[in-house]
């Protein structure tokens, strides 16, 4: 089997065991969506979820978030660690798409991560979530699941994410980010990876025992 062929293999197979992957992030607006991904960082989704339901009550748009007091952000947002670069940055952000772009999330990766707070990864996950672009977002499970399955070999996010943009069909890309997420919190999670039970394990150099994927 080529590579390419592996590859097929492998998507299909998440596919099907993902068909229903979606964010796990709650959010009903591109401006509510680029928040949760900021306090997301270093913090699961669960507790995001649990903190911005409050925080959009109290300020739903950038307009009330580029107007509000540090502290009081902080103390809404505080549970999700790292609490005071993250109110900081949530409120510079609110400011800049306030005064340079009419209140509006901007959809381009230049504009985005040019955002306090924001880097590739967040302006991969706003482009592909809330305007629909493709783009792959390698957050933790992704970089882990791809290079264990052997969909990349490289040592850090970015050059796995060129090497998954070249791996993986275009129209796939923002489909293809959510099944690895799941597949990194369902099966290969980072200690103790279940690939007995795997259905990828056949195609897996990691489950095969390549040393080089062994992380």
């Amino acid at each position: 089997m080529s590579d390419t062929e592996r590859y097929s293999e492998m998507l299909s197979i998440l596919e099907q065991l993902y068909p229903d992957a979606r964010p796990a992030l709650h959010f009903d607006s591109p401006f509510q969506l680029l928040v949760a991904v900021i306090l997301s960082a270093q913090c699961t989704d669960v507790k995001v979820n649990m903190v911005t339901p409050a925080l959009f009550s109290r300020y739903p748009d950038p307009q009330s978030l580029a107007q509000a007091n540090l502290p009081d952000v902080e103390d809404i947002i505080h549970t999700c660690g790292l609490y005071h670069n993250k109110a900081k940055n949530l409120i510079a952000m609110a400011d800049i798409l306030t005064s340079q772009y009419g209140g509006e999330v901007p959809d381009s990766q230049e504009a985005l991560e040019a955002l306090p707070g924001v880097g590739r990864k967040t302006a991969n996950v706003v482009r592909a979530c809330a305007f629909g672009a493709d783009a792959i977002a390698v957050d933790t499970h992704v970089f882990r699941v791809t290079n264990r399955l052997g969909l990349a070999d490289a040592s850090d996010v970015l050059a796995t994410e060129y090497q998954l943009m070249e791996h993986i069909p275009r129209h796939l890309w923002s489909r293809a980010h959510h099944w690895l997420i799941y597949h990194g919190r369902q099966v290969c999670s980072a200690r103790n990876p279940a690939c007995s039970k795997c259905p990828l394990s056949a195609l897996c150099e990691y489950a095969n025992g390549n040393p080089k994927n062994k992380k």
